[in-house]
């Protein structure tokens, strides 16, 4: 007799499903209904999934409540419906080598002035920083970074107060 389950899951995929399952046992039910309520929600922004699948991990072992997109209207759909804390967004989100998260760091300044807005590229320069300094980022952080310190950058940004830039 066959099962309708396939023969093989992606590594992604199967990584998923297992923490998932543990995360419900370690913390049980009760606590993650009851501290969905006082988490903060951040959105992670990359197109790579292996980015936004360690990132949302991470993070959600750490108290967040973590959504992820991997193209920028899925991005702006999220930010146009949720209330996000916090935005991690990667500069290059196609082929190309344009820098087109910068379109969603202004566009999440100017739809949700109070998210904080880190940016964790691998391609920054001095300009690129500035830009997205200017268009309303918070923090720029250049990939690999190691998840503990994006956290740090992250709980440093909830912790202070908001400093407002008026978007080029």
């Amino acid at each position: 007799m066959e099962s309708d389950r396939p023969r093989h899951l992606s590594p992604i995929r199967t990584l998923k499903r297992v923490s998932g399952r543990l995360r419900s046992l370690w913390r049980g039910a009760d606590t993650i209904k009851s501290s969905e309520a006082a988490a903060p929600h951040l959105l992670v922004v990359d197109n790579e999934e292996s980015i936004c699948f360690s990132m949302k991990e991470y993070f959600s072992h750490n108290g967040f409540i973590v959504d992820t997109a991997k193209e920028l209207e899925e991005a702006e759909q999220l930010l146009a419906k949720g209330d996000y804390k916090v935005l991690i967004q990667d500069l290059r989100m196609g082929p190309t080598q344009d820098a087109d998260g910068l379109q969603i760091v202004r566009w999440a300044h100017e739809h949700n002035p109070d998210t904080r807005i880190v940016v964790l590229t691998a391609y920054g320069s001095a300009e690129v920083e500035d830009e997205a300094k200017s268009l309303g980022a918070d923090a720029f952080l250049r990939k690999p970074q190691p998840l503990s310190q994006v956290a740090q950058v992250v709980r440093g940004l909830l912790e202070s107060p908001r400093r407002w830039v008026s978007p080029a």
